[in-house]
């Protein structure tokens, strides 16, 4: 309790649209169950306000980030995910998640777990939440990191330093395959889905099967609970359909309702992660619904307006993500990548809430 009293080191992020702690995992019980237990009480769960906690709230800003030295020969730095249920007593390690991912990078400068390399550092980040590796630059002009810049991403107020992430051999990251049903679309509850895992094992679904126009606000979303128990039933079978066995207390998969893009882009969507309307979109999960949209027959690539370079973007309630798409002569995806944008929000000790 004496650590617990003084504070445990803690490094509080934006990364892209969401916010997390990151932590270095020495700082942290090694035992995952003491460490969730922790983690819960630091962020404030569960409680919707997460009043006596760091969180805010929102699945979006109950993040966690534990950093640890490289244990794979290509990465400089190991990155653990853990999402913090807000409601529930709930410490979830099934997901990996690419926006506290952009501030994996700067994080690790910051803790000292990577030296700066010129004005700007590549920075290979093992996840461990998948055993892929992704490819961060950060821009340290002058020897430290520097967030101030010109990049903007939808979602998120004003300009920081661009964070591009590369991503290889992501497909299947979770489920095993890209397409694990081994089908571009299949039918659940008599509704079309493409069940796919890029990244992040998503099921995607046109919004007018299930009578809405894809325009409609996360708030009114939220509040139909018709709608979110139909989803809900459809990601309880798509579950088992993509290897992930029983999902009633797993973040993933995430249900995505596309429909045709009014902005400009390649496609709309609204995401639920998973049983709340996301904000924006997650950045594994732009990246699955961007290479649904190169398949032919699935509901997503009916709807996209397909783009002439490869830069593939996303439509969601706050603007729109931008998700690059390699493929080769097949037309098959080989690689994905993203620019996002991370900030230090503060740096010190956090204190968590008494066990009792």
């Amino acid at each position: 309790m004496s650590a617990e009293q003084d504070g445990i080191p803690c490094l509080w992020m934006r990364g892209g649209t969401s916010k997390g702690a990151c932590f270095l995992a020495s700082d942290l019980p090694a035992e995952p169950a003491a460490r969730d237990a922790l983690l819960l009480r630091i962020m404030g769960s569960p409680d919707p306000r997460q009043i006596d906690g760091i969180g805010g709230g929102d699945p979006l800003t109950s993040k966690v980030a534990i950093l640890s030295p490289p244990s794979h020969p290509d990465a400089d730095v190991d990155y653990l995910f853990l999402q913090v249920f807000v409601d529930q007593a709930l410490v979830s390690d099934a997901q990996a998640c690419g926006n506290i991912l952009a501030a994996v990078g700067p994080a690790a400068i910051e803790c000292g777990l990577v030296e700066v390399n010129g004005d700007e550092t590549p920075v290979c980040i093992h996840m461990l939440n998948t055993g892929e590796i992704a490819r961060s630059r950060v821009q340290t002009p002058g020897g430290r990191v520097c967030y101030a810049g010109v990049a903007a991403i939808d979602g998120v107020p004003g300009t920081a330093a661009p964070i591009p992430l590369m991503f290889q051999n992501i497909a299947g990251s979770m489920c095993g395959a890209l397409l694990p049903s081994g089908q571009e679309s299949d039918k659940i509850d008599g509704v079309s889905c493409t069940l796919i895992d890029n990244g992040m094992p998503c099921v995607i679904l046109r919004a007018s099967d299930l009578g809405l126009t894809g325009e409609e606000s996360p708030a009114f979303l939220d509040a139909d609970a018709g709608l979110k128990a139909r989803l809900e039933a459809i990601r309880l079978q798509a579950g088992r359909l993509m290897n992930l066995r029983d999902v009633t207390e797993k973040s993933v998969p995430k249900m995505t309702l596309v429909s045709a893009p009014v902005s400009g882009g390649t496609i709309g969507t609204r995401s639920f992660i998973p049983h709340r309307c996301h904000a924006s979109i997650g950045v594994f999960a732009a990246v699955s619904v961007a290479t649904a949209c190169t398949l032919p027959g699935s509901p997503a690539a009916d709807l996209a307006v397909q783009p002439p370079d490869g830069r593939f973007l996303i439509e969601h309630p706050t603007g729109a993500a931008e998700v690059l798409i390699e493929q080769d002569a097949q037309g098959r995806v080989t690689g994905a990548g993203t620019l996002r944008t991370a900030r230090k929000l503060f740096q010190g000790r956090v204190f968590p809430r008494d066990p009792g």
